[in-house]
């Protein structure tokens, strides 16, 4: 099947062309005629899969040709998680929109709301935001909704995830009755099921992957490590391979101190989380995307903000705590047909969190061998026995005593165990010895 078989226009069409696009995905291929139809859909597809052009492609056509808004009214309004998640949907609109005559724009926090309202004075016919600016927009009588033909809700298990859905309901009770609704996840969680009963009429549910699976164009592999040196094996990876890096921190100031630590390696890296104002937030990501440094390390406030469709690599440095995320943390590469790899490095307090990921995407990822690296002595201990202790000392370099202060420590009688003892109680290590 072609993009000419779906009932798109010809200038729409021309539009696909000039990306380089001649074959739809399974994803577009299901939903365009549908939405085109003016039916309500519930899509879930894999990250990477062509959900933005999968509704923005019918989105222009269903709006092209019409009268235009004006007074601050907006036709099309579509809801998104994150800033980044945003301005990509508004760049899909942009490009695939570039022969249409419709009026679209962008709004989100973390930058002047000003500007914003300037460019809502004059209406939209799409508009692409986060719930918490359009709230405020709203509030301060600057967007209307009298006009809505259609909501889009992307990436709305996200949306639940991030604590929006008080927001989202709050802007479903300002919306016309009467609109068409449009569902697009990665995985559609009992939660959001309940969430779209209350959305969509009738709505045809569109499946095309398995729920929370992983793009199979991508190879994942993982490399136990002990903590400590983790940091010696992120940098030998990145000098073993000059391809562009997508690196996930699970905080913003391991982000942050990971970025120094692969400076000081000669190892060109910038930082983008939520701590991050917006300007340099796009900044950093500018810079990644125009191949301006090597790495970028992120937060999952990332994980489905970023599109580069020849991303090659993606490494998490630290396991997510939710095991959804894994799936769209490494569904940033592999996009557009093609393949990527997906590393892991995996420490002994990370058991749990792998257990968790393997079960969700019913899959063991494979161990690679990490003594292709020269690397510092004492690298990889990683107790695999199930009878060894997961005790936090795994290395004979961490028993030994740091600094004088832990000797005098070290000295000291240990009267827990004492009192312990007398009373014939097992001794548990308080919170000042366990550290």
């Amino acid at each position: 099947m072609t993009f000419n078989s779906l009932g798109l226009t010809d200038s729409l069409l021309q539009a696909v062309q000039t990306t380089g696009y001649t074959i739809p995905t399974p994803i577009q291929e299901r939903v365009i005629p549908e939405i085109l139809n003016g039916k309500d859909v519930m899509a879930a597809a894999q990250t990477g899969t062509g959900k933005t052009a999968g509704f923005t492609l019918p989105l222009l056509q269903l709006l092209g040709g019409r009268k235009q808004t004006h007074d601050r009214q907006i036709r099309a309004l579509v809801l998104t998680p994150t800033r980044e998640l945003a301005a990509q949907i508004q760049d899909s609109i942009g490009t695939y929109g570039l022969n249409e005559r419709l009026r679209h724009g962008v709004v989100f926090g973390g930058v002047n709301i000003n500007p914003q309202k300037q460019k809502l004075r004059r209406g939209l016919d799409i508009l692409v935001a986060t719930p918490g600016r359009l709230l405020d927009l709203y509030q301060q009588h600057s967007v209307k909704f009298d006009e809505i033909e259609v909501l889009i809700l992307d990436e709305a298990d996200r949306m639940l995830d991030m604590g929006f859905i008080r927001d989202i309901r709050r802007i479903l009770a300002l919306l016309p009755k009467r609109r068409q609704n449009l569902m697009f996840s990665a995985t559609f969680s009992n939660e959001i099921r309940k969430l779209a009963k209350t959305i969509c009429h009738n709505p045809i549910e569109i499946d095309v992957a398995p729920r929370n699976s992983t793009v199979k164009l991508i190879s994942q592999k993982m490399y136990k490590i002990d903590k400590p040196r983790k940091v010696d094996l992120l940098s030998s990876l990145l000098r073993s391979n000059a391809d562009q890096t997508l690196v996930f921190s699970r905080t913003k100031h391991g982000a942050n101190n990971l970025v120094k630590k692969l400076s000081r390696d000669n190892i060109s890296a910038a930082a983008i989380h939520g701590n991050k104002s917006q300007a340099q937030r796009t900044k950093a990501l500018d810079a990644f995307k125009q191949n301006k440094v090597q790495v970028l390390v992120a937060t999952d406030i990332a994980a489905r903000g970023i599109d580069i469709d020849q991303l090659a690599t993606v490494i998490n440095f630290d396991l997510p705590h939710v095991p959804e995320d894994y799936v769209h943390r490494i569904g940033r590469t592999g996009r557009a047909g093609l393949s990527g790899v997906a590393i892991s490095l995996v420490t002994n307090e990370d058991k749990k969190q792998l257990r968790d990921i393997e079960r969700l995407i019913k899959n063991s990822i494979p161990v690679a061998d990490i003594a292709e690296f020269d690397l510092p002595a004492r690298t990889q201990i990683f107790e695999e026995s199930a009878g060894r202790s997961d005790s936090k000392h795994s290395s004979q370099e961490e028993r030994q005593p740091a600094n004088k202060e832990n000797m005098r420590r070290r000295r000291k009688p240990n009267t827990n165990v004492a009192k312990q003892k007398s009373s014939g109680k097992p001794w548990k290590p308080s919170k000042s010895h366990a550290a």
